[in-house]
């Protein structure tokens, strides 16, 4: 059964009024599992949310990566769409990160972290892309989140992502970058983290004194919950699974999906928002079975379609 009032089909051919930018990391990751372990696979924040975002509408990126980059690896995203003008390819080696998940992927290990190129990174934004409608402030430095949202020509939408690192270390200029956006995705950990309330519900409400005017809760295989400021509440079951392959990267392209879907239907309301929320659980449930950008690069329409209408079987969303 198809639901006509939710598409979550990647129209190649449709016009869209709202254009996204994101600004993260690209990297090269070696990943370790119970069963397997995979080196150099494409990874980062930046990449992991392009080709998201780009299973819905056209989006472009700045990031940097070393000469060593397999730009071959991701000509699927240029077929997309997406504008590469701003991965800047420079001297030197791409960033690369290392990590190891326990059996039942709820525990991540960093073996490694060689920031390599981009730890210089400055993130100047090319002027075609300074008057772009959204935009994703991938988990860099707050510093530079800030030198971003400085450059932009007053964009309609900014999605904010952190990790710990930066709460922990990095808290006064995170507060100053959440005073200045939108809307945050943070998980359970990090929210409460951040907020030093145990109750996720008094933990979002004291978000919202910070200034942003939506929040959005990642629970892992619990699924995500939206807030708004507003007292609007809507939460949504993750995609049963019944293998995982690597979790990594499925926040930045729960994020992409979530943008992505925003862009496409052009509008910035609750029952949009509640859209992009499933385009984002969908999305990301394919991101976890494969390395990578393996599956995202393969996703079909059907493959949507087939886990959109399953979720929607046992939700409602309504205006």
């Amino acid at each position: 059964m198809v639901y006509p009032y939710v598409e979550l089909l990647y129209r190649k051919e449709c016009k869209v009024s709202y254009s996204i930018l994101v600004v993260g990391s690209a990297a090269l990751d070696t990943i370790e599992t119970y069963q397997t372990k995979v080196e150099d696979c494409i990874g980062g924040s930046a990449l992991y949310f392009a080709a998201a975002a780009s299973l819905f509408t056209p989006v472009a990126v700045v990031a940097v990566v070393g000469k060593d980059f397999p730009i071959d690896q991701i000509h699927f995203l240029r077929q997309r769409g997406v504008d590469l003008s701003g991965l800047n390819i420079v001297e030197g080696l791409t960033f690369r990160w290392g990590g190891r998940y326990d059996r039942d992927f709820t525990h991540r290990e960093t073996l490694f972290t060689a920031l390599n190129t981009f730890e210089t990174f400055n993130p100047i934004i090319p002027q075609h892309l300074r008057k772009s409608d959204l935009l994703f402030l991938g988990n860099i430095l707050p510093e530079l989140q800030l030198f971003v949202l400085k450059q932009m020509e007053k964009p309609k939408f900014v999605l904010l992502d952190t990790i710990r690192l930066w709460i922990e270390n990095e808290r006064k200029a995170l507060l100053d970058v959440i005073a200045k956006v939108d809307a945050i995705v943070l998980n359970d950990e990090e929210i409460r983290l951040l907020t030093d309330y145990s109750n996720i519900n008094k933990a979002v409400k004291s978000i919202f004194k910070l200034g942003p005017k939506l929040v959005i809760v990642k629970r892992g295989e619990n699924g995500a919950t939206l807030h708004t400021n507003q007292n609007d509440f809507f939460a949504l079951p993750a995609y049963p699974l019944e293998e995982v392959e690597d979790p990594t990267g499925a926040g930045d392209s729960f994020a992409g999906g979530f943008l992505g879907k925003l862009a496409q239907i052009e509008q910035l309301n609750l029952f949009a928002f509640k859209q992009a929320l499933l385009a984002g659980t969908v999305v990301a449930s394919y991101t976890v079975q494969s390395f990578g950008l393996q599956r995202l690069s393969t996703i079909t329409l059907q493959d949507l379609q087939i886990r959109t209408d399953y979720l929607l079987q046992s939700i409602l969303i309504s205006r």
